[in-house]
C-alpha cells in the first residue's frame, strides 16, 4: 500500500471570529503534519478533524489548500447564522453565549420586572420594525428577497391588533424611540445597497427575537402583567417550526449564490443587529433609559 506521511499544525485564535488558520508543508510524496500524531493513509485520502465547533478539512493530495469549514456549514449557511447569533448572547441566557452581562436586558429573563409602560414601548417599536422589514420585503424589486413574501411568520398585522386592543383598554400609546427610528433607516439602506447584510437582520429579528426569544419573553409578560391574556404577537396561523423550517430553506437557497467572503459579512454583521435590538429590549426592561 501507498502510503503518505503527514504532520498538520493546527492553531486556532482565541478571538470569538469564525476563522481558522493551518499550515500544511507538502514535499514531493510526503506532507509533514503534527497534530501531535504521525498518520499513515492511502494518498487522496480525507483526513477530519474536529475541535469544539471548528472543522477543518485537509486532502492528502499533494499541492492541494486545506478547506476551511466553519461552525454549522455542512448544515447550511441558516445554520452558520444560528451559531455565531447563540454566541453574541450573554452567558446568564444561553449556554452556548460567550459575551459578559454588560446591560439590564442581560440578565436572565425569569429575572426582568415588567411594566405596561415598559411592554408599550417595546411593541411600538417592535411594530416599527416589522413594518419596516415587512415594507422593504413587499416593495422591493430585489430578486433575492421574492421568496421572503408571505412567509407565515409576517408580524405587523399582529402588532396592530394588540396596539388596538391597549388602547381600548384605555392606554395611551408612546412614539418610537429615536433608536428605533434610525434602526429602520438602517434597515431600508442596508437593504437596497448591502443585501447579505440586511439577510442577517431579516434572521436573526424572525429567527431569534421573534419567534425564539420572543416567546419566552411574551409568556412572562402574560403571566405577570397580562391576566395570562396571550397577544396576537405571539400567534401564527400554523405550525411554526414548519415555517421557520420553510424559511430557512430559502435563505439556504439565496445563500447559495454567495461568496464566502459575502457570508462572512452576513456573520459579521449579527453583532451589529444584537446591538440593535438590544436598544428595543431595554426598553422593555429599563423603559425610563
Amino acid at each position: 500500500m501507498t502510503t503518505v506521511r503527514f504532520t498538520v499544525t493546527f492553531r486556532f485564535p482565541a478571538s470569538p471570529r469564525l476563522d481558522c488558520e493551518s499550515y500544511a508543508g507538502l514535499k514531493a510524496r510526503t506532507a509533514r503534519v503534527s497534530y501531535p500524531l504521525t498518520i499513515a493513509t492511502r494518498r487522496h485520502h480525507l483526513v477530519q478533524i474536529a475541535n469544539e465547533d471548528r472543522t477543518l478539512v485537509v486532502r492528502a493530495a499533494a499541492g492541494e489548500i486545506p478547506n476551511k469549514r466553519y461552525p454549522g456549514e455542512p448544515k447550511g449557511f441558516v445554520e452558520e447564522m444560528r451559531s455565531v447569533a447563540m454566541k453574541m448572547h450573554p452567558r446568564t441566557q444561553s449556554k452556548e453565549g460567550k459575551r459578559e452581562t454588560t446591560a439590564p436586558q442581560d440578565s436572565p429573563v425569569a429575572t426582568w420586572e415588567f411594566t405596561v409602560e415598559g411592554y408599550l414601548k417595546f411593541l411600538v417599536e417592535n411594530k416599527l420594525v416589522f413594518d419596516t422589514l415587512e415594507g422593504i420585503i413587499h416593495d422591493s424589486t430585489v430578486p433575492t428577497y421574492a421568496a421572503f413574501k408571505n412567509t407565515g411568520l409576517e408580524r405587523a398585522n399582529n402588532l396592530a391588533k394588540d396596539l388596538e386592543w391597549f388602547k381600548e383598554q384605555g392606554y395611551e400609546l408612546p412614539e418610537p424611540k429615536a433608536h428605533c427610528k434610525t434602526y429602520s433607516l438602517y434597515l431600508k439602506d442596508i437593504a437596497e445597497n448591502d443585501p447579505p447584510a440586511f439577510i442577517c437582520h431579516f434572521y436573526n429579528i424572525y429567527f431569534g427575537h421573534s419567534a425564539g426569544g420572543g416567546r419566552m419573553i411574551g409568556s412572562k409578560v402574560s403571566e405577570r402583567i397580562l391576566d395570562n391574556k396571550k397577544l396576537e404577537f405571539y400567534k401564527w396561523d400554523g405550525d411554526i417550526s414548519e415555517l421557520l423550517t420553510n424559511l430557512s430553506e430559502e435563505l439556504n437557497k439565496v445563500s447559495e449564490l454567495w461568496t464566502r467572503e459575502e457570508k462572512n459579512h452576513c456573520l459579521e454583521e449579527t453583532e451589529k443587529a444584537f446591538k440593535c435590538y438590544g436598544h428595543l429590549l431595554r426598553s422593555l426592561v429599563s423603559p425610563d433609559l
